[in-house]
């Protein structure tokens, strides 16, 4: 809060009535307030009025240090202990880092000492700045503990990216599967330009693995780097070796070699800046000052293992100067990051591909089964479909043949095989008698004619008596009707050769069958 603000002209207390604070209270309160909350609500009072009453530090800061000492709430000699014997166990980095963001400058400590007699009616931010400024050189000291609390960190930070850098270098450079697929992909390269500029080639940038998925074959369903990866799986199985050989590239893709310069040069300016404290901090009589000797201690300690980064910096450095110059890389336009970053694409790149490459030859194949399945079951129906007209055709010729059996059949039970066909003539009324004897004869014959063959010699043996009754009858009709109706009445009288044979042969047809 500012000074010229509402809140800090503002004068309550002019409105304070004993009749009103008690009519408030019976209406408002549900009970009496206790001793306690009664000294809470002065203690309340008396904080407002003091800050209020600053009387060396700014309002703001007294604020934001108000704010960090109510988030710990530790009283204020111990936390100066803490400082004084530098205690790690306690001291923690967010604690010294809002302590070093929020202490008062140093003008302001020294100023507070005035006030040192004043310490019950100071503010609570005033009154921490009292403590403190007993500390000598507070702010050096302080920072000093921060850069030793968060040095094994910075070096954890900054040693596996260096040894990944340096890994993924050795890795690229000797692997021989990879050199393998340079190879082939220079052999290709040539080939697909043959005939043009850049036709014979001694070699390309590395940077234009990440581009063989941009070159798409005629069909549109496959790229030149899913050539690459079917033909190392298929002829050169040792192409693919390249992608275990990489262990630490995915990682060296993720580290910034300008990031790494700048830790490594600010933790010598840190370290250049604490030995240059400890060689000037003047010696003190107090026996809780530990700050001198612990600091000592972990400056050699310290200065040893930025010794040993420097040291695995300038190798980086070096593995990757001798790679560009393997590969023939301009270093001024490619970075270490970007490099590493264009070969972890490749190899995820290329995996992918590989993968890509079974999905398809497994749906290739599936289309296959399907294809030969679908051929399969339509010669299978076609086969059905023939069997079935062959059935059809056995059941319509046995058909025909049990047609023609049940037709003679029946022309021999009606005696139908046995009847004249020629046109008789018409007979006289006189003579109905005749032709009705000879019509039972004949009925006589064409029952016989279907009994067993045995019969059927009988029928013939008997025919001559029938002839010769016809004979008598014929004789009797000769003196009405005379010689030539005679002779017509007479033919058809008993069975001629030709009808004879017709039987035989029907007979025969039906033996056969």
């Amino acid at each position: 809060m500012s000074e010229t603000c509402f809140w800090i002209m503002a004068n309550e207390d002019r409105y304070e009535n004993p009749d009103l604070l008690a009519k408030l209270a019976l209406t408002f309160g549900s009970k009496k307030l206790a001793k306690k909350e009664e000294e809470e609500l002065e203690e309340k009072k008396s904080i407002k009025k003091r800050i209020k009453e600053l009387k060396v530090l700014d309002p703001k800061i007294a604020q934001n240090l108000s704010i960090f000492l109510g988030s710990f709430r530790i009283p204020y000699q111990e936390i100066k202990r803490m400082v004084l014997e530098v205690d790690e166990e306690k001291l923690t980095e967010p604690m010294i880092q809002n302590l070093v963001k929020h202490l008062p400058e140093q003008e302001q400590l020294n100023a507070l000492v005035r006030f040192k007699n004043e310490y019950p009616s100071l503010s609570e931010p005033e009154q921490f700045g009292v403590v403190m400024s007993g500390v000598k050189r507070l702010r050096p000291r302080l920072n000093a503990i921060l850069f030793k609390l968060q040095f094994e960190e910075q070096v954890n930070n900054i040693r596996p990216d260096i040894m990944a850098v340096n890994a993924a270098c050795e890795e690229i450079r000797k692997s021989k599967s990879f050199s393998k697929l340079l190879e082939l992909v220079l052999l290709m390269g040539n080939y697909m330009n043959s005939g043009s500029r850049n036709a014979q080639s001694y070699g390309f940038d590395l940077s234009s693995l990440c581009k063989l998925k941009d070159t798409k074959s005629s069909d549109q369903k496959k790229t030149l780097l899913h050539f690459l990866a079917e033909v190392s799986e298929e002829r050169f199985p040792d192409v693919l070796k390249f992608v275990d050989d990489w262990q630490h590239v995915d990682k060296a893709s993720r580290v910034s070699a300008e990031n790494l310069e700048k830790n490594l040069k600010q933790m010598e300016r840190q370290l250049l800046q604490l030995e240059k404290d400890l060689e000037t901090f003047p010696p003190t009589e107090d026996m809780h000052d530990k700050f001198v000797t612990k600091l000592s201690s972990f400056s050699k300690q310290a200065r040893e293992q930025y010794q040993k980064l420097v040291i695995m910096h300038n190798n980086m450095s070096t593995f990757y100067q001798n790679l560009v110059e393997f590969y023939v890389i301009d270093s001024k336009k490619t970075s270490a990051e970007e490099l590493f970053t264009d070969m972890s694409n490749f190899r995820s790149m290329f995996m992918q591909a590989v993968k890509e490459n079974v999905k398809r030859r497994e749906a290739e194949e599936k289309q296959r089964r399907v294809k030969i399945a679908k051929e399969k079951a339509e010669r299978e129906k076609l086969e059905r479909q023939q069997k079935k007209k062959q059935r059809l055709l056995e059941m319509n010729t046995e058909s025909d043949e049990t047609g023609v059996m049940d037709s003679l059949l029946e022309a021999l039970q009606s005696g139908a095989a046995f009847r004249d066909r020629r046109k008789r003539a018409p007979r006289p009324k006189e003579n109905l008698k005749a032709p009705l004897e000879r019509s039972r004869s004949r009925q006589n014959i064409n029952f016989s004619s279907t009994r067993a063959p045995v019969a059927k010699e009988l029928n013939y043996e008997s025919e001559p008596h029938s002839s010769t009754a016809r004979s008598r009858a014929a004789g009797k009709r000769e003196a009405h009707i005379g010689p030539s109706a005679l002779e017509k009445e007479t033919e058809p009288a008993g069975c001629t050769p030709k009808e004879d044979n017709d039987v035989e042969a029907l007979l025969a047809r039906l033996r056969a069958l």
